[in-house]
């Protein structure tokens, strides 16, 4: 039986083209996060399952492509359960490693430490567009900065990037897990429902007020609180300063250190962007995991019609590590998704190098291969992008997938010379 030829389901091959425009967004990326002092970084892909089973994934924990243990470990006759099986996982993203990574290093690290990691992570997820099983992550994250400052320099740092690869007019959304917890708080929902309450809340975009409305009914939720809820979210619509409005009505359920705290980020990201893009205050956003203790954030590029990215503050995690809370904050930028809107758009890859195609004939003399190559040589030396390959029978068609490539220079070589 012959080996199939097709990647496993999931998971894809990449071409040519689409590599040199991957391999272009990453040295933008690299770029202009390093100007804003984030340093390269990077963790293992395999991770203890201890790590990727501690609740703080949320739904993707339940995806994890699990790892077998080896030799003498593996004892199928008496693994009772899992756990007797399995010691490590694959990572599904790249926040669990850093964490790992900065509790295991945090001596020989500055404070605050600017971390930048891109790798490839892995979920065992229903494919579909945009969505694979490996995919690329790109992750900025500040650990030790108790200030807003993390997520201003975060969001700044992401818009500049997605600006210089020509994406315009998206917006940043924009809350905070503590007014999430305030307005729930305020409309009379029990905290132990708080969880079930935002799950519903983050269908918003898709079902509207009355879908929400309809959900918290089934799930047993009195009327008078989710009446008192979705007020807030009409009041907001039609208040000439929503978020005043919003912060004004959870007096006694939301620190007013909260409000200013988001207030200032909002505002100073829209006096120094160096990009077109909205941020906007989101009520609704919620964010899926579960370590997100403050502010957390998303991009939304119209185009794709969902988020392309997102973050937030999880000041408690390295201490389940260690024992000793450090704020942490972190943005992740959708690579996969940007990767694709920019195929769609047809983007072309800024001319680098010169690029010259030598072609040479089958049966040119070894005297004169060498000084085709030397030749080569001397071109690469200034700087030129040589590729150097045997002639096509079918040169025109060789000449039109090379043309595909970015040669646009052409040098041809017979073993005729008259023929030059």
């Amino acid at each position: 039986m012959a080996l199939s030829k097709k990647p496993v389901t999931g998971m894809k091959d990449i071409l040519p083209a689409e590599m040199q425009l991957r391999d272009y967004v990453i040295g933008v990326i690299k770029d202009t996060y390093g100007k804003f002092g984030f340093t390269p970084i990077e963790t293992p892909c395999v991770e203890n399952i201890a790590n990727l089973s501690s609740k703080q994934g949320g739904e993707n924990e339940k995806l994890i492509f699990k790892i077998l243990k080896r030799g003498e470990k593996l004892n199928l006759e008496t693994a009772q359960g899992e756990n007797d099986l399995v010691d490590g996982g694959l990572r599904y993203d790249l926040t669990v490693p850093l964490v790992r990574y900065y509790s295991n290093h945090a001596n020989e690290l500055p404070s605050p430490f600017k971390a930048l990691q891109i790798g490839n992570v892995w979920r065992a997820d229903r494919p579909q567009k945009g969505r694979y099983r490996q995919f690329m992550q790109c992750d900025i994250d500040i650990l030790g900065e108790p200030s807003n400052l993390a997520e201003i320099e975060l969001i700044l740092a992401t818009t500049t990037t997605l600006g210089k690869l020509g994406f315009r007019n998206f917006q940043i959304r924009i809350n905070d897990r503590k007014i999430l917890k305030a307005m729930a708080a305020y409309s009379g929902f029990p905290e132990e429902s708080y969880d079930q309450v935002f799950i519903t809340l983050d269908k918003m975009d898709k079902i509207g007020l009355d879908g929400v409305a309809s959900e918290l009914a089934e799930g047993g939720f009195a009327a008078e609180n989710t009446e008192k809820y979705l007020e807030l979210f009409k009041g907001m619509e039609t208040a000439e300063d929503g978020f005043s409005y919003l912060t004004d009505r959870l007096e006694g359920f939301l620190d007013a250190e909260t409000a200013q705290n988001l207030g200032e980020i909002i505002a100073s990201v829209r006096a120094t962007k160096a990009s077109e893009f909205e941020i906007v205050f989101d009520p609704t956003l919620v964010r899926g995991m579960s370590y997100y203790t403050g502010t957390i954030f998303e991009i939304a590029i119209p185009e794709f019609g969902g988020s392309c990215g997102g973050g937030g503050r999880y000041d408690k995690m390295v201490g389940r590590f260690t024992g000793k809370d450090v704020p942490a904050c972190g943005f992740s930028i959708g690579f996969e998704r940007i990767i694709l809107l920019m195929m769609e758009n047809g983007f072309l890859v800024p001319d680098g190098n010169k690029k010259v195609a030598y072609l040479i004939e089958k049966g040119v003399a070894t005297k004169e291969l060498c000084g085709i190559i030397a030749q080569a040589q001397e071109e690469r030396k200034d700087g030129t992008q040589v590729l150097v390959a045997r002639m096509n029978k079918n040169k025109k068609f060789q000449k039109e997938q090379l043309n595909a490539e970015g040669y646009m220079e052409f040098r041809e070589f017979y073993k005729n010379p008259l023929k030059q």
